[in-house]
């Protein structure tokens, strides 16, 4: 190799390179602004309820026709639930909606100094208690469904122990619950040997969200403080990379404290004593019992989930009272669970598909796809007023009684069979 040449091919990439991170600086100050000016959480909604801090949202239906059941979202007590709206084409509200559910979601809001004696239990069996008695009475709904995300799925678990008469079917996000040693680095740093949350609320009250973020990013410093910089200073002129870069740092840096005595409890009971996993959990005297989970429940998990890993959620459906437990793990993060495009593509479809098989309270035959109610009512004519009769009917005779064709029939009837079988 001619060291000339090398010496020349080096100075060109050099000049290059500098070329380029010039090229990029221009465009700083325009980046800068597009940045300031994202906006997050904007599916229409209203508040239908608030106490204390927190509030009930309703979101506006896209859809002509909803499934029987609402869906009641609960997020964790750390962070904004944004996340589960951070922008509309990643937006686990909008996938919802579009799907044809009734959709609420709890803002928990900040607690103030004054807040920082409440309980687990004052979260779980006082403020959701009210904010699902709240969606059941707006929807008509006896139970309804309820999907738990991160420390929420946590809360959701245990209020489907306390009234399993008031849930339809239990969803569980990213859940902490079972930490036997599987729990990954949080559940390590949290060891009782390490670290005790008493002595930390004794000092500061409510937990700091500053002391809750640094704590997260540690577990993985070099991404969290100088990869993803370098990612978004690459890709400075891609505008939607840095508006998706803008929404997280938001969600990220929007953190709110957490009630000093439920995180003292959610620590101790939960993460160092496994007291949930372990069927022994109490709030205020009442037994958090698994074998009362005796619903649907789907476990939704991320394969590379640093802050929950798998371990510490799938094992819990094989604890519970109900035969009908199920696990979708998807190949993405603890967010990525909620913010990925792949996410949206390929498996809140199917988390829909499972709520809306197990969505049917009433006997309507237009919860079956291609029936309305027009063609209901030449059904109920011919003797075919519920999803039963139509499971049980038979196809060559209706398709005659009704004028419709013989293949259109079968294929009502097969789903009239799994609406009916999934209730």
């Amino acid at each position: 190799m001619n060291p000339f040449t090398l010496i020349t091919d080096m100075q060109r990439q050099q000049w290059e390179k500098a070329t380029e991170m010039m090229d990029k600086s221009t465009v700083l100050p325009e980046q800068i602004e597009r940045m300031s000016d994202v906006e997050v959480g904007q599916t229409p909604c209203r508040e239908v309820y608030s106490e204390n801090k927190l509030t009930l949202k309703h979101y506006e239906p896209t859809t002509d026709k909803q499934h029987d059941v609402p869906i009641l979202i609960v997020y964790a007590l750390i962070n904004r639930p944004y996340i589960l709206d951070l922008q509309q084409d990643r937006s686990v509200v909008k996938t919802l909606l579009d799907q044809g559910f009734d959709v609420y979601m709890i803002d928990w809001g900040e607690p103030s100094k004054l807040d920082a004696h409440l309980t687990l239990y004052d979260y779980v069996d006082r403020y959701i208690d009210n904010c699902v008695d709240v969606v059941r009475e707006r929807s008509g709904e006896d139970s309804i469904n309820v999907l738990g995300y991160c420390m929420g799925g946590t809360m959701s678990a245990m209020y489907a122990s306390l009234h399993p008469d008031k849930v339809k079917n239990l969803g569980l996000m990213a859940a902490g619950l079972s930490f036997d040693g599987d729990g990954g680095v949080l559940e390590l740093w949290g060891d009782d040997e390490y670290y005790s949350p008493e002595v930390l609320t004794e000092t500061v009250g409510n937990v700091p969200s500053e002391f809750l973020d640094v704590g997260f990013a540690l577990m993985d410093p070099v991404d969290n403080f100088v990869t993803k910089y370098v990612r978004l200073f690459d890709n400075i002129d891609n505008d939607e990379m840095v508006e998706n870069f803008a929404r997280m740092e938001r969600w990220i840096g929007d953190g709110i404290d957490v009630a000093g005595e439920t995180y003292r409890q959610f620590i101790e009971d939960i993460y160092q004593d496994d007291k949930l996993m372990r069927n022994e959990l109490h709030l205020n005297g009442r037994h958090i019992d698994l074998d009362d989970i005796d619903m649907p429940v789907l476990q939704i998990v991320g394969e590379y989930d640093h802050l929950i890993p798998p371990e510490a959620s799938k094992p819990f459906n094989e604890v519970v009272g109900s035969d009908d437990t199920s696990v979708l793990e998807f190949p993405t993060g603890h967010i990525g669970l909620s913010v990925s495009s792949s996410s949206h593509t390929k498996l809140w479809p199917k988390v829909c598909d499972w709520y809306a098989g197990r969505s049917v309270t009433q006997e309507n035959l237009e919860a079956v796809s291609g029936i309305g109610s027009v063609y209901a009512e030449r059904l109920q004519a011919a003797g075919i007023d519920t999803l039963s009769a139509l499971a049980d009917a038979d196809a060559s005779h209706l398709a005659e009684e009704t004028d419709f064709s013989e293949k259109t029939v079968r294929e009502w009837i097969d789903q009239a069979v799994r609406l009916t079988a999934s209730k």
